[in-house]
Order: structure tokens, then C-alpha cells, then sequence
């Protein structure tokens, strides 16, 4: 455990309300000495977190960078087709190794340090030190030396469906274990296909990272929110849709059936502020789709926590990885996918409707501000509560998308990692 979070135990930090899941306390969006615990506890802790796809590293040598929390990781593919995780930090001085998105190293020990040129091979085993030995007899390393007691932190890594997980513990239960049945069937059915990335971009939100987690996890937003879904009835709660959780509560799926939408007094009087009812597209083939799943479900948000997202937007499919960047920042790394197997009609139709999703997506671009509307509001008043009580005060599944109860499940989970 580091320094920072060893001053003062997690329970002397935050008091958490009687009433439990349905309330949480506003500190824990502002708080650096909580954010430090997350990231031991949760990020460190026993939690899968993703990293890729195996899409991106196909063969030997190739490698991306990315995150886990705060920790910068090199996601490489080994000679012998396997992949590894490692910590991207230098045993000597702590400098970034690699300091590009992506690449590929032709030789296995090949991860050399910009600053002081030590080497280390695919599996995070320190190969060489520069001038080891010295000069002409002077200086060097110590005689005894072990390089073999250096080395890069690895990571346990796990794959699903072409989706690239790892973790830092050796007490974390196996992936599909860790996600259950339920998650794993849906994975399965999403991913149906051959991945393949058909574009990628990031953002940066002036937001603590657990209020996009608690977004992704919010089923009562999206038609209140996001006017495009209310307007043109891609995802209204009066449409046929659930939640569903594994049997621990840690991850959620929100689902819906466009077509199965009876209307609502609350849409069709124009009560709901997101409701507009004198607006059409310019070019509707927009929101034209073909029906990809034999369960109907036109519009799903699969949330593994602590911060993936698994996204079908009528054929919209991509992932969402949430990163860890201080207090009140996060990043947010979108990638959209095909499948090898799509037509070419089917491709460019995923193609066009990757403009409802992203930073500017007509479905997505509100998601990216609210975050920032909260972080304002709760200033000055950090010892106030959020009310959660959409749906009861309960975790797990349920047959209607006006409920929060997902939000709870991921208070109970980081209640349960943070242990207060």
C-alpha cells in the first residue's frame, strides 16, 4: 500500500449514511486522500480491468499503452502468441518505457527506458543495464547486483471474445467467474463476430471518475437527458427493456426493445423536458438498422466494473474504458467496432451510426457535460448526500429501466472493495 493512503484508515475518511446504497456521500467526488485509497483498493485491488483488444496486437512484438487507474500498462503479444501486461515504469528511476499508443519491438528484449537506456524483454525481466560494468574498470553497478531482483510488475491477464482484461491481484477469481453467467452470456452475444476497430477517440471530462461509472450504470437518464433517443423513440422507458446484474451486483446490463414502444403520458403530453415533437431528420437512413440479435434488443449498456462499457446502439458496437486522471478528470477511450463478417452495407451502416455515440454524438455529447454539472453543484456542500431511490432501495435485476438500482449495485461493490 503507498504512503499516500497509509496516513488514515479508509473508515476514518468517510461516514457512510445509515440508509446504505441509497445514499452516498458527496465527499467521495472530491476527496484526494479517497482517491488514493481507490486506487490501491479498487484499481490495484482484486478487480478485472480492461486493456485492448487482441485485434490491436495480432502478432509478436506488437504492443499498446494504456491504464489501470493511475498505473500506465504495455499490453504486448509474447513470440509464443500469448500476451502480457506490465507495468509501464522503469525499475531504476520510474520513467515511462514506452511513450507511444502503440508499436511494435522486433526483438523480445527490446522495452528499452528513454532515460537511462535499461532493457527489459516481453515478460518484464530486466535484460540489461547500460555501462553495467563501468568504464575502464570504474564505476558500475555493485558486484552483487541481482538484476534478476528487478524487474517490471506483470499483471494477470485474461481474454474474452477478443476483449483483453488484467489485473493486479492474485486474490481476483478468474474472468468468467468474475463477470458471471449472465455478463458472460451477454458479452458472448454482443461480440458475436470477428472484431474488428473501425475508429477510436478519447475525451477528457471534468468529472470524478466514478460519476461516468454511476452515468453508464443510470437507467433513468437517457430518454430525460438525451433528447435524440426521446424524440425519434430510439430508447424511451415506456419502450420494453430491464435491467439485469450478476448475482453479486458488481456489473449491470440496461436493455431495450425499440420497436415495442406503447407511448406514455409523461412523453406524449410533452411533460418531459428531452421530449421534442416538432423535429425529423434530414437524412433518416440515420437511425435505419438491421435487427442483429434474435432477443430484439435494439439498444444495451453492458457495465463491468470498475470502468468498462460494453455499448450496442441499434448497430452501433464499441467499447468504453474509463481512466483514472486525478481528483476531478477523467478520460474517456471509446473504440467502435465491426466484425469480420460484416457485408459492406453493414459496415457503413455502423460507420454513420457512430455519430450517435462519442464525444459528439447525438446521443452520447450530454453524458460528457453532466458529469462536470454535478462536480460544480456538489461544491461547497461535501457533506451532503445523493438520494438514490429510483426503484426501490434494493440491488439486482428488474423488468423496467426506471430504476436505479444498478447505481446502487455499484455503491455496494466500492463499499465492499473500500470497506466502509
Amino acid at each position: 500500500m503507498s504512503q499516500a493512503v497509509a496516513a488514515r484508515p479508509m473508515r476514518d475518511l468517510i461516514t457512510w449514511p445509515q440508509e446504505g446504497f441509497t445514499r452516498v456521500p458527496l465527499q467521495v467526488f472530491a476527496d484526494a486522500e479517497i482517491y488514493a485509497w481507490e486506487q490501491d483498493l479498487i484499481f490495484r485491488g482484486p478487480t478485472w480491468s480492461f486493456l485492448g483488444l487482441e485485434v490491436e496486437i495480432p502478432e509478436a512484438g506488437d504492443y499498446i499503452t494504456t491504464f489501470v487507474g493511475d498505473s500506465p500498462i504495455i499490453v504486448v503479444r509474447t513470440a509464443e502468441g500469448g500476451i502480457n501486461a506490465l507495468v509501464n515504469r522503469c525499475v531504476h528511476k520510474g520513467s515511462i518505457i514506452c511513450y507511444e499508443p502503440k508499436g511494435k519491438r522486433e526483438r523480445a528484449h527490446n522495452f528499452v527506458c528513454p532515460y537511462h537506456n535499461w532493457i527489459y524483454d516481453f515478460e518484464g525481466t530486466l535484460k540489461t543495464i547500460a555501462f553495467e560494468k563501468g568504464i575502464q574498470g570504474k564505476g558500475g553497478m555493485p558486484e552483487d547486483f541481482d538484476k534478476s531482483k528487478h524487474r517490471l510488475i506483470r499483471l494477470r491477464v485474461e481474454t474474452i471474445r477478443g476483449l483483453v482484461f488484467g489485473t493486479f491481484s492474485a486474490a481476483t477469481p478468474p474472468l468468467r467467474d468474475y463477470l458471471g453467467p449472465v455478463m458472460v452470456e451477454h458479452i458472448e452475444r454482443t461480440l458475436h463476430g470477428q472484431p474488428k476497430i473501425l475508429g477510436r477517440y478519447s475525451q477528457f471530462m471534468h468529472n470524478n471518475w466514478k460519476l461516468y461509472v454511476e452515468n453508464s450504470r443510470d437507467n433513468y437518464h437517457p430518454s430525460l437527458l438525451h433528447a435524440f433517443f426521446s424524440t425519434f423513440k430510439l430508447n424511451r422507458l415506456s419502450a420494453e427493456g430491464g435491467t439485469r446484474q450478476d448475482d453479486k451486483s458488481w456489473h449491470h446490463i440496461t436493455f431495450t426493445k425499440r420497436y415495442t414502444d406503447a407511448g406514455d403520458q409523461a412523453y406524449d403530453s410533452g411533460m418531459i423536458r428531452a421530449m421534442k415533437t416538432d423535429y425529423g431528420l434530414k437524412d433518416p437512413s440515420l437511425i435505419d438498422q438491421w435487427m442483429e440479435y434474435d432477443d430484439q434488443i435494439t439498444n444495451s449498456i453492458q457495465s463491468i466494473f470498475p470502468g468498462f462499457v460494453l455499448q450496442q446502439i441499434l448497430n452501433s458496437i464499441g467499447t468504453r474504458q474509463i481512466i483514472t486522471r486525478g481528483i476531478d478528470k477523467c478520460e474517456l477511450v471509446w473504440t467502435l467496432i465491426g466484425f469480420g463478417e460484416d457485408t459492406e452495407e453493414q459496415t457503413r451502416v455502423r460507420v454513420k451510426q457512430s455519430n450517435l455515440v462519442g464525444p459528439a454524438g447525438l446521443v452520447s455529447m450530454e453524458d460528457g457535460a453532466i458529469g462536470n454539472f454535478v462536480q460544480q453543484g456538489i461544491k461547497g456542500d461535501l457533506d451532503n448526500v445523493a438520494v438514490i431511490e429510483m426503484g426501490g432501495r434494493g440491488v439486482g435485476g428488474m423488468p423496467t429501466r426506471a430504476t436505479e438500482t444498478s447505481v446502487r449495485g455499484f455503491w455496494k461493490v466500492y463499499r465492499e472493495l473500500m470497506g466502509v
